[in-house]
């Protein structure tokens, strides 16, 4: 079994319960075990003008999968949820983005490990520090050393929520 970390998002169709129901799916994905789950948090866009806030959080998956059959995993469930890709940074039902593979760093035309952005998003930076304090980004150090990076980006937990 290996570690992942995979970022869930959504802006449509009550992101709250589809973030849930995303969380419930990767425990039920075969060959892998849902670990943590950070709490909900809510978000502003990035770069993109004119949407809802998104609802986000950060889980932590052991998998037998390989890195790209993970991947491959994470689609189908976007796909499940409806997710369409019609223009880039289009709304979205899911988003669910792998972060971490074990320590693995990859640069393939499919998939970049650490996801290549991670460090500059409030909306990943802070829940997954919540469920992994001391985690380290390949070739960026300790994830809690980007928190000055990511200070201007607002970002709550909702209310409710563990912590």
């Amino acid at each position: 079994m290996r570690p992942a970390f995979v970022a869930l998002g959504a802006n449509l169709a009550d992101p709250v319960i589809q973030v849930r129901a995303a969380l419930e799916a990767l425990a039920e994905l075969s060959g892998s075990r849902l670990l943590r789950a950070s709490s909900l948090y809510r978000s502003a866009p990035v770069g993109i003008r004119g949407q809802p806030d998104f609802i986000n959080a950060v889980a932590a998956v052991e998998t037998s999968c390989g890195p790209q059959e993970f991947l491959a995993a994470l689609f189908d469930v976007e796909a499940r949820f409806g997710r369409r890709r019609d223009f880039y940074h289009a709304p979205r039902t899911l988003d669910l983005d792998l972060l971490l593979f074990d320590d693995l760093v990859i640069d393939s035309t499919r998939l970049t490990l650490p996801h290549p952005r991670m460090h500059l998003r409030a909306f990943v930076i802070v829940p997954l520090l919540e469920i992994a304090p001391q985690c380290q980004i390949p070739g960026r150090g300790q994830a809690e050393a980007w928190l000055p990076a990511v200070s201007m980006q607002p970002i709550a937990r909702l209310v409710g929520q563990p912590a």
